[in-house]
């Protein structure tokens, strides 16, 4: 089932793997990789996660909220890495064209999430 919890807590699974994945020396996420990232970089991939994680798994009832938040997040940091010339987003933040393309591929796929997701029957009020 896509709930907005199963989706939050997928996504917020990625993003911690990711973000410890970028200490260690590989050709994908790294310094050095296809996916060029810095200490920050992989710091902010962590925070992404636990926020997912954190809405996912402990603000019961807010998986849709969180999903939303991140999405619109991760929207602006693409536009912004278009719009950033060279290699540091905010000046601290490594990217590279690579980084650019992902977070915009990241933010559409969210919303695709977001839409087409299992949304919970209503309840009925008691009388």
């Amino acid at each position: 089932m896509l709930s907005s919890k199963n989706i939050t807590i997928a996504f917020g699974s990625v993003f911690v793997l990711v973000g410890v994945l970028g200490f260690i020396p590989n050709p994908i996420v790294s310094s050095a990789g296809f996916f060029e990232v810095n200490v920050m970089h992989n710091l902010v991939h962590l925070l992404t996660g636990t926020a997912f994680l954190f809405g996912g798994l402990v603000l019961e009832g807010k998986e849709e909220l969180t999903l939303k938040v991140v999405t619109g997040a991760y929207f602006s940091v693409a536009i912004l890495g278009f719009l950033t010339s060279g290699n540091t987003l905010l000046g601290l933040v490594h990217i590279n064209e690579a980084d650019r393309w992902l977070h915009l591929g990241l933010a559409i796929s969210m919303l695709g999430a977001i839409l087409v997701r299992t949304r919970p029957a209503p309840q009925l009020a008691r009388l």
